[in-house]
């Protein structure tokens, strides 16, 4: 399945989008306009900056206030409006946040799924349903191996716990309501450590990076020799479009979870990456150091994801190499901070690129 493919499949149809104004659900928005959906998001107001408000997104897809973690903030906010497919991204994505606030976390991640996929059963035209979680979702035993689509979920703090626990609602809804073969067919995802253009969420490696370029004040790398899976933004988004389409052309093959991580080399600790984003930045980089401070929350030391399942059933696999990803992740915030009246532009310049790349792989 390549972009035409997806532009055949989903144009035209009506797609909901929740938290489209987040770092993801920000350039999926923007894709699927790309792909000529017509699409709706749902998200709570967000402070600038931020990727929707740096590329104008309002312009282009129908934006509307609600919140998740209330039923009739929800319904509300979508109406009586009918839906093809519905992409729930909507999320509080901080392990910090989740220690500061950990029953908002819960309220959000939790009871907000719930929430979405009461909402999604109600709609007479729905053919799947795309919940996004987190690869933080599984049970981690701290395995030099990738987890696999079949592995227990769990979590050691708010976020993660709050993550598998989002898991087990989808399941239980996809078990109690979307188990009929001819109808609606729902899947969950889990991605890697994404980065990309247009994320300034806080603690978070580079957009705090970001922020030392800009303030000449060095970010603080807690954990620098901790190893995440990192891949840029449009690799998972990649993935889940590809799996709305089969959702909407074949039903039932593509529901359960899948997961969309990189390559094994793209799997590097803090400190690599941050060096990587520093070489990559030319000029003034940023500077940062490297501070454990008595406050900061545990987090895993190795967290791996096994992505065989999407290779070898989705024919999705990661198309960049991981300083491929730092160099356009750093070229966006390297344009914005020159000219940031031009991102909407320069952010559809990304997402054609990536499409040819996407075109030449074998």
């Amino acid at each position: 399945m390549n972009e035409s493919d997806l532009s055949q499949i989903l144009r035209g149809r009506r797609v909901l989008v929740t938290g489209h104004t987040g770092f993801k659900g920000g350039w999926l928005s923007l894709w699927l306009h790309r792909l000529g959906a017509d699409v709706v998001g749902v998200a709570l107001p967000m402070p600038a900056p931020s990727f929707s408000s740096a590329v104008d997104l309002e312009g282009l897809v129908e934006g509307r206030i609600g919140d998740i973690r209330a039923g009739a903030s929800f319904s509300e906010s979508i109406g009586r409006q009918d839906f093809d497919v519905v992409i729930h991204m909507a999320a509080q994505a901080v392990v910090r946040a989740s220690y500061e606030a950990p029953v908002d976390t819960y309220m959000t991640n939790v009871v907000g799924t719930a929430v979405v996929l009461e909402a999604a059963r109600r709609m007479p035209s729905l053919r799947g349903i795309v919940v996004v979680t987190s690869d933080k979702c599984y049970e981690n035993r701290e395995w030099v191996w990738g987890y696999r689509e079949n592995d227990p979920m769990g979590g050691r703090d708010p976020y993660s716990s709050s993550k598998g626990c989002a898991e087990l609602v989808a399941a239980a809804y996809r078990s109690s309501f979307f188990s009929d073969p001819g109808g609606p067919q729902l899947a969950t995802v889990r991605a890697g450590n994404v980065i990309g253009g247009g994320d300034w969420g806080t603690d978070r490696l580079i957009p705090d990076l970001v922020r030392a370029a800009e303030t000449g004040i060095p970010a603080r790398l807690r954990n620098p020799k901790n190893v995440r899976p990192w891949q840029h933004v449009l690799e998972p988004l990649r993935g889940y479009l590809m799996l709305a389409a089969g959702l909407v052309e074949a039903g039932g093959r593509f529901a359960g979870g899948w997961n969309f991580g990189p390559e094994k080399d793209a799997t590097v600790n803090v400190g690599t990456l941050a060096e990587l984003v520093v070489s990559h930045w030319g000029g003034r980089p940023p500077e940062y150091v490297v501070e454990r401070r008595a406050d900061d929350p545990n987090e895993s030391i190795v967290l791996r994801l096994d992505s065989t399942k999407s290779q070898a059933e989705l024919g999705w696999k990661p198309l960049l190499r991981l300083d491929e990803a730092v160099a356009m992740t750093v070229g966006w915030y390297r344009k914005y901070m020159e000219d940031p009246s031009d991102m909407r532009r320069f952010s559809q310049q990304q997402l054609e690129e990536y499409a040819a790349h996407w075109g030449r792989a074998p």
